[in-house]
């Protein structure tokens, strides 16, 4: 179980020693509820870290299209474990662990609800690849094969009022009428949560705001 705690001031410090590690690359995965700051805290980490030497690598971008969601009867609860393509963001990790040439993946825009294939790419000069998502330590749905992949882990540890108020106006900036912002983050966001509160005491540091 998770016993080490780092508080956000921690952090860079402790990227930096992974970023110095070893020669071959690394790989640091984010991990936190809906909401919690996996992002804001990965961007911190990408803009004061030596450029050129780190990349980040939304899982985001393995979302399923609306429209294959549609087909699978998902589109309702896009966002849940089994609505993104696992088996294509354990490729693109493996091949991040492995391979010194140029790596494309895709990047999502909530803004249309889509992926870009190919507009992110890792240069073979990145020493630290810095993923971020929910699912990263969950065990079902085929995600059991992602957590392996990574050198580290990181669960961000946010209060869940101070959580949701973020999520909510998150989902009202990107289109959704502030009462179909509260359903969706207390219904379909709020049980992903709870699957991934579950993952908590499989990361190496819990991350404290």
């Amino acid at each position: 179980m998770t016993d080490s705690l780092l508080h956000r001031t921690e952090t860079l410090e402790r990227a930096q020693r992974l970023l110095n590690s070893k020669a071959s690359r690394t790989i640091l995965g984010i991990v936190g509820k809906p909401g919690s700051g996996k992002s804001t805290l990965a961007q911190f980490l990408l803009d004061q870290l030596p450029e050129g030497q780190v990349a980040l690598v939304p899982m985001d971008g393995f979302h399923l299209s609306n429209e294959e969601l549609v087909i699978l009867g998902r589109r309702d609860r896009k966002g849940a474990p089994d609505t993104f393509d696992v088996g294509g963001y354990a490729k693109l990790l493996e091949s991040a662990k492995k391979s010194s040439g140029e790596i494309h993946f895709p990047i999502f825009h909530r803004e249309i609800e889509a992926s870009i294939a190919d507009e992110g790419f890792l240069k073979p000069e990145i020493k630290l690849v810095i993923t971020e998502g929910n699912y990263l330590l969950h065990s079902d749905d085929g995600w059991g094969i992602i957590q392996p992949l990574l050198d580290e882990s990181w669960y961000v540890d946010v209060d869940d009022s101070i959580r949701l108020e973020r999520l909510i106006a998150r989902h009202i900036e990107f289109g959704k009428s502030p009462e179909e912002a509260r359903d969706w983050a207390l219904g379909t966001d709020e049980r992903n949560a709870k699957l991934i509160e579950r993952t908590r005491s499989r990361a190496n540091f819990l991350i404290s705001a």
